[in-house]
């Protein structure tokens, strides 16, 4: 039987968001629920899902979410991507003020069958737990590209930003009781890269071009494809991709350079899990074998 999942996502900033829903889109093992977008120009991100849920032929219910973390400055204004939506078809209007019912309505609807996965900021998903404090115990998992762990690894910020972005709103889903919680650093996520050149090699098929028109705008930042997020996804589907500890995340909440930052605590009976290894041909092998 397919995993239900939903999507959280921010969705037209680093390439990786498009390249994971593509995976899911495809993937027969994944009943899609819906997706919810976050940070700066939510609608432009949902509108940028929906190129892809068009082209891969699924009519999947998309709601823009919360644009602004809950207290701080969003540092993640526009959805870039979004200059290269005029190539592909999409839908252009989507419910308004929706997205945190979306959610706890299907959650509700579905109880203990749903996993979670959240591959952006956590700002719709702290307000869901606050607007419904019965939903982290509903959930079959909550699976998040998110968070630093091994704080030894050079050429990264220890403050990831999916749990840096709103780290109010990260404190709130890390604090929150969930039967399966799992986060997926960017310390393993880095692991699995791509250069621009054997990416555009890749990805040729037609289901990816969106991907290779998104990209560029990408590439103005970085010609290193990462796969933080198809990487979180894929772990859902196969548990011989990601090495996983027990233990306990807290959030940095009191150090103005340190806001967000995603202390680990290894317990055995912890209440989170944190990836520490990854088999980066096991995933490749899986991302592609959907499609």
């Amino acid at each position: 039987m397919a995993i239900k999942v939903l999507l959280d996502t921010d969705i037209g900033t680093d390439i990786d968001d498009a390249i994971c829903l593509t995976y899911l889109l495809a993937n027969p093992n994944c009943d899609l629920l819906g997706i919810t977008t976050v940070t700066g120009e939510p609608d432009k991100r949902a509108m940028l899902a929906s190129s892809l849920c068009i082209l891969a032929g699924k009519d999947i219910p998309i709601y823009p979410g919360t644009a602004e973390p809950l207290f701080i400055e969003q540092q993640q204004k526009i959805a870039q991507q979004a200059k290269s939506l005029e190539k592909w078809k999409h839908k252009k209007d989507f419910p308004k003020g929706q997205a945190i019912e979306f959610m706890r309505r299907t959650i509700r609807e579905n109880p203990n069958q749903v996993v979670l996965l959240t591959i952006g900021p956590l700002t719709n998903v702290g307000l869901l737990f606050k607007v419904d404090e019965e939903i982290p115990s509903l959930l079959k998992g909550l699976v998040m590209m998110c968070g630093y762990f091994e704080h030894k690894i050079e050429g990264w910020n220890k403050l990831e930003w999916n749990a840096k972005g709103d780290f109010h709103s990260s404190n709130i889903v890390y604090y929150a009781n969930v039967k399966m919680h799992r986060s997926i650093g960017i310390d393993v996520t880095s692991q699995v890269t791509m250069d621009s050149k054997k990416f555009k090699e890749k990805f040729s098929a037609e289901i990816f071009k969106p991907l290779q028109d998104y990209a560029q705008h990408w590439y103005d930042y970085s010609h290193t494809v990462t796969f933080h997020d198809p990487l979180a996804a894929a772990t859902i589907f196969n548990d011989k991709i990601c090495g996983f500890e027990s233990g306990n995340v807290s959030i940095e909440l009191n150090d103005s350079e340190n806001n967000g930052l995603t202390k680990w605590e290894k317990k055995q009976n912890g209440k989170h899990k944190i990836a520490t290894t990854v088999n980066k041909e096991e995933f490749c092998n899986e991302y592609f074998s959907v499609f």
